[in-house]
């Protein structure tokens, strides 16, 4: 039986759906151009915003900018990020996003360089010998290409140096394309990293602080290195009681720890656990790409020194670093909550970078008390309560703390309240003013409340009973982070605070709000006004 035959479309229909394509493609077409010229608008916008906000932007004379991307939301907002480039050298760190409205507007400005490049472009080290102090530390073969002279700005202070490229093979057989970044003056490496990136895993931890936690490590040919591909890299290495040198954690199953200090990496697992909290803290919470908002992951220096009751952040090597306590009066330093402080401190210094010194030197540490205490109620972690005491879980006794954020007075040398010679006081005591604000902002005052108000004339230690309604962690977080990050400078004092954090409220909840008058109330209650 024969098939039977198509008909050939009606040609006035056939003829309509080629009319409707046509236009489709039209209109497909006149879309692609609108775009383009947004685009090259909001470039425009963008750029005349650079110059004319130049404390924003770190804008001078001798730089330049090439665009990177621009993205425009459904309101119109406009997001225009650039590349930095100085005396037409391109700027490592230097990278900038210029965030407008439709009309172009400037709204803030995200960058991570802290200081203007203000230095000479004239290397005293050459490039031949750039390469051979590149070789030494990071062994394998140079480039083709020439190093590539440069301003690092990803530290605190601009540099001149070398991109030096050298290529290898790593200890699992994985190749190597590293970028040594080399000072082009001193002649030391200040910072590297690999175009090769490896493959993530999951696997897990028995913590001696935080019980058994999932990891993301990396898959190696033999076995699995501490390292967590998915947040920027970061990686945990082992001091051996030593306080240079140390080699990242290797494990053959995946199965990290027994949760006792019998096996080293168990404080390990602490340490790696408490940088995935914090990395995911500020990205889903305020949508910070890492601690120096760049995608790059700092590390952790576990096992360090005989005996050290301490931890501590360097913004020299971008890390966190744990001593193992006395075992007698301390465990050791890699909890949670300690863990969250001391990355807190490399976001300061890459945002207000607040001087460790006198009341900014206070709200500095503050501000890694109060990040640390949210990072511990954002992992929620059963084991590690979250609350708002600093380092309760460092003493061996179980019984005290190293702060009190509801009470600062509690550890016999912080203040609860502001005075005017606040500032001769050690930082971690001076602190305390910042620390009782951020409390009762977010949880209030109540019945039984275990952080009474201030009271002029008795400054030191609170012993007020006003009554304050607290506006709630989640937002109490998002006001701190803002005025942090886009209102508070590297001078900033408690008046400053106050008004910064008003500003913020301002910014996010308006003026008037319920959280505006809430954060003015607070700052009342601990005596700044």
């Amino acid at each position: 039986m024969p098939l039977p035959t198509r008909s050939p479309l009606n040609p006035p229909v056939l003829l309509a759906l080629m009319a409707v394509a046509a236009m489709q493609g039209a209109w497909a077409a006149d879309e692609d151009s609108h775009s383009a010229t947004r685009r090259v608008q909001a470039e425009g916008r963008a750029r005349s915003n650079i110059t004319a906000f130049p404390g924003y932007s770190l804008h001078a004379a001798g730089q330049a900018y090439s665009l990177r991307d621009v993205i425009i939301d459904d309101d119109g907002s406009e997001h225009v990020r650039f590349e930095r480039h100085y005396q037409g050298l391109r700027v490592i760190g230097g990278e900038l996003v210029v965030h407008q409205s439709a009309s172009g507007s400037l709204r803030e400005v995200s960058r991570t360089m802290a200081r203007l490049p203000m230095l000479s472009t004239r290397a005293t080290l050459s490039a031949g010998n750039a390469t051979t102090m590149a070789l030494l530390a990071h062994p394998g073969t140079p480039g083709q290409t020439a190093p590539e002279l440069l301003v690092h700005a990803r530290d605190d202070q601009p540099t001149l140096a070398y991109d030096v490229r050298v290529y290898g093979t790593q200890a699992d057989g994985t190749p190597s394309e590293k970028h040594v970044i080399v000072d082009a003056h001193r002649g030391t490496v200040i910072d590297a990293w690999d175009d090769v990136h490896t493959a993530a895993t999951l696997g897990s931890g028995k913590s001696f602080f935080n019980g058994t936690v999932s990891l993301i490590t990396n898959s190696l040919t033999s076995g699995y290195e501490l390292r967590d591909p998915s947040r920027g890299g970061q990686y945990t290495i082992n001091m051996r009681n030593l306080t240079a040198g140390g080699s990242i954690f290797i494990d053959a199953d995946n199965v990290w720890g027994n949760s006792a200090l019998t096996d080293t990496a168990t404080v390990g697992v602490d340490a790696q656990y408490g940088t995935a909290m914090t990395w995911d803290y500020f990205k889903n919470v305020h949508g910070r790409n890492g601690i120096a908002n760049n995608g790059v992951g700092a590390y952790n220096r576990v096992h360090y020194g005989s005996k050290y009751n301490n931890a501590f952040w360097s913004d020299a090597c971008f890390c966190m670093t744990y001593g193992d306590g006395d075992g007698v009066s301390f465990n050791p330093f890699t909890a949670l909550d300690v863990a969250g402080h001391e990355m807190s401190h490399g976001v300061t210094s890459r945002t207000a970078n607040l001087t460790y010194s006198g009341e900014s030197g206070g709200l500095n540490e503050a501000t890694s008390d109060i990040f640390g205490t949210m990072v511990e109620y954002y992992a929620n972690n059963g084991v590690d309560v979250p609350d708002y005491k600093i380092g309760e879980r460092l003493y061996r006794n179980g019984l005290g703390a190293i702060r009190y954020m509801y009470r600062p007075s509690l550890d016999g040398g912080s203040a609860d309240c502001w005075y005017s010679t606040l500032g001769a006081l050690d930082v971690h005591y001076s602190s305390g003013v910042a620390n009782h604000f951020y409390y009762l902002l977010a949880e209030g005052t109540s019945a039984g409340s275990p952080s009474p108000t201030c009271v002029a004339g008795n400054t030191k230690k609170a012993s007020g009973t006003g009554t304050l309604a607290g506006i709630g962690r989640s937002k109490a977080e998002k006001i701190w982070y803002r005025a942090l990050t886009v209102y508070m400078t590297s001078s900033t004092k408690y008046a400053g605070a106050r008004t910064a954090t008003l500003y913020a409220a301002r910014d996010l909840y308006g003026t008037g709000s319920a959280e505006y008058n809430a954060v003015a109330a607070a700052w009342s209650a601990v005596l700044v006004n």
